[in-house]
């Protein structure tokens, strides 16, 4: 009898189209295999020769560098052998003829992650060409940590690759349209490279809250070499603007080609970006806005503003600022490290503002916690909680023989950590998320929460906090919760703009004082209006009322305030960040010596670019996409360029435009052909030295 010919695989099919379709990963645009954890996916392996019974086969799957058994990071599964090995099983779906079609389940918290696989037997053994297999979080499996139960919600948080981020102010929030693309070309190669830069061990990256907080810190370079560099300093040369970006593509292909961080960020940058890796890893995300948020440097739930006396507001003297927005996100997942009860979303924010053991990262946090006021759970709760529930103190800054004094002129407990927002679930919509973060304002559960929070965080009693304040810091404060400013008058101020605010036109507020209790007040009332960064950074002071009013009882009137464009026009050209227009008002009864302060940030209003295409198209068929813009300002639009992108459609593309005239009409055309299937959109955004923020996006189905 002659000895067998010895056994040797001589390929390997990894059933790609099959696979990634029941793991929802068909959309991966890459050659390699890509399924998520905890749900069994086949090979077929081909052979020189017919199995037999005494043949020895084994799948050798291992991550990372040397790759040991008793690590776990390899794992050598036999068919033949029935139990698992750390978690992993395999078995034998059918033999035919040389062929053998085999099913792997790999453990529902194995490290994701690149693995390769080897075919072995015997002593022989079959290394396959793009043998790596990318191994993700599944939100499907009920056992992996990140399992969510709803569909709809797997397919926006996991599956949707566009979306928006909600920017602006309260008092005008848009939605900026944001393309994630976590199934564009190199993002999963990109995210595969962060993982392994994150020196993460094979342990912790089975973990979600673990990867979470280590991608919160890859994504900005502050001490990584991470993908993005943050600039606030409204200079961008050298880079590209925050502002000019219209997804987390270009972003991502560039530093996985280049290895070093792309420059420039700013928070909806950051958060877009981490959304993007979130998703393309498995872990369903979103990207939550909040307005007035409060960066806070003290962790002491206070926010102090300074203002002259002519009502404007002071840089220089705050250490901390309110922004009229800031973007972070929120990850989904079983917080395993913790007691009961704060599983479900976590907040990561990206934007390196503050430290957090000594990087910059932050999270995950669990909203729960920030809710219910246990901000001492891991990880940075005291951060988090600050920015959603700080108080505001306003401080009127009067100069008495050359030195500075400090007079309280309002307390606002109310407004920040506002509307806070994200992407509703299979809409085009804003959904408000406030409730998830914190109990109604004024309820009993709020206060309970606040107690506790403040049990943990020492707030500091009412001295102001400026640098230039510190010879009274040396007072140690007695922690106080502080309440709204009720006055004996029943003093109110709103602000409103009473015309539309087009850049080039004069900027028309009303300030309406209204009293409500009987008698004759005397109100001084002093208005300003400034320019604004979204950071709360006052860029220019525009200008000043002052008015002396009588109120009479229950009554109300209106102060006109009015800007002239050609105040304003000079700096909104010369800034590369779209600004905010902050209005401020001070009023002061004579009478009672009641003080209050009201302020509010709008944001100028654009004319909209609108696109003309087909609403159904052809796979591999070229249709044109018209884009329309009539400058219906009265300013020219000085440099303008429109930048396009369409995931599965069209790349990233800039067209300069030059400079369009008050009254002129753009019209651009491109010529798209769809590579993919589905509901896809095309991005567009325009921007020239004068605006930085008019964005629309299209909606196209592409069939067979």
């Amino acid at each position: 009898v002659f000895p067998e010919t010895s056994l040797r695989a001589t390929g390997i099919d990894f059933l790609k189209s099959q696979n990634t379709r029941e793991h929802h990963t068909d959309g991966y645009n890459i050659k390699n295999l890509v399924v998520r954890r905890g749900q069994p996916f086949r090979v077929q392996v081909s052979f020189n020769r017919e199995l037999k019974a005494a043949d020895k086969l084994s799948l050798h799957f291992s991550i990372g560098e040397n790759p040991t058994k008793i690590r776990g990071s390899l794992m050598s599964l036999k068919p033949e052998r029935e139990q698992a090995i750390h978690g992993w099983k395999i078995s034998v779906v059918k033999k035919s003829d040389k062929e053998c079609l085999l099913s792997v389940t790999s453990s529902p918290n194995a490290p994701v992650g690149k693995y390769t696989l080897n075919v072995k037997t015997g002593t022989n053994i079959y290394k396959p060409e793009n043998g790596d297999i990318y191994l993700l979080f599944n939100p499907w499996c009920e056992d992996d940590a990140v399992f969510m139960a709803n569909e709809a919600q797997r397919k926006e948080y996991v599956l949707n690759d566009t979306g928006y981020i909600y920017v602006g102010s309260s008092f005008s929030i848009y939605d900026r349209p944001w393309n994630f693309g976590q199934f564009e070309e190199f993002v999963l190669d990109a995210c595969m490279y962060l993982l392994d830069k994150s020196k993460l061990s094979l342990t912790n990256r089975m973990d979600p809250a673990y990867v979470s907080r280590a991608m919160s810190a890859l994504v900005n370079a502050n001490d990584d070499s991470g993908v993005l560099m943050g600039n606030w300093s409204g200079n961008y040369t050298g880079g590209t603007a925050p502002m000019d970006w219209i997804g987390s593509v270009t972003i991502l292909q560039k530093y996985y080609k280049t290895k070093k961080p792309v420059c420039y960020g700013q928070c909806w940058v950051f958060a877009g970006v981490l959304n993007t890796v979130m998703r393309c890893l498995g872990v369903p995300c979103r990207c939550v806005s909040t307005f007035n948020s409060a960066h806070d440097t003290e962790e002491n739930l206070r926010v102090d503003i300074y203002m002259n006396e002519s009502g404007e507001k002071l840089n220089s003297m705050s250490l901390d600022s309110v922004w009229n927005f800031h973007v972070w996100n929120d990850a989904w997942m079983k917080r395993t490290d913790l007691p009961n009860g704060f599983d479900g979303w976590q907040a990561i924010d990206a934007t390196p503002q503050e430290q957090s053991q000594g990087m910059f990262q932050c999270g995950p946090c669990p909203v729960k916690a920030v809710r219910d006021g246990d901000v001492y759970l891991p990880y940075d709760g005291k951060f988090v909680y600050a920015e959603v529930n700080a108080d505001k103190v306003y401080w009127l800054v009067k100069k008495v023989n050359g030195r500075n004094k400090f007079i309280k002129v309002g307390t606002e407990t109310q407004d920040i950590g506002k509307k806070i927002s994200t992407k509703a679930v299979g809409q085009n919509k804003r959904e408000d998320i406030t409730l998830e973060y914190k109990y109604p304002e004024g309820s009993k559960e709020e206060r309970k929460s606040m107690e506790r929070a403040c049990s943990f965080i020492r707030p500091s009693g009412m001295t102001p906090r400026s640098d230039y304040a510190s010879a009274a810091r040396s007072i140690a404060p007695k922690p106080e919760l502080l309440h709204e400013t009720v006055t004996k008058t029943g003093l109110q101020l709103e602000i409103t703009n009473t015309e539309v605010l087009h850049p080039g036109n004069p900027l028309e507020f009303a300030i309406t004082v209204k009293t409500s209790t009987p008698g004759s007040w005397t109100i001084d009332l002093i208005g300003s209006c400034q320019l604004q960064y979204y950071t709360g950074k006052v860029q220019a002071n525009l200008g000043t009322i002052k008015e002396t009013i009588n109120l009479e009882g229950r009554s109300e009137m209106q102060i006109p305030l009015k800007i002239a464009p050609d105040t304003y026009m000079k700096t909104l050209s010369s800034v590369e960040d779209e600004v905010l227009i902050l209005v401020t008002a001070i009023a002061e009864v004579k009478e009672t010596n009641d003080k209050l302060t009201k302020e509010t940030s709008m944001r100028f209003e654009y004319p909209p670019i609108t696109v003309q295409m087909p609403e159904v198209a052809k796979l591999n068929n070229e249709f044109t996409c018209a884009f329309i813009f009539k400058n219906k300002l009265n300013v020219v639009l000085e440099n303008c360029k429109l930048l396009v992108e369409g995931l599965g459609i069209f790349k990233m593309t800039t067209f300069d435009q030059g400079d369009i005239m008050p009254g002129r009409i753009m019209k651009s055309e491109i010529i798209c052909t769809p590579t993919r299937l589905g509901d896809k959109k095309i991005v567009a955004k325009l921007i020239s030295n004068q605006i930085k923020g008019i964005s629309t996006e299209k909606a196209i189905t592409i069939i067979e």
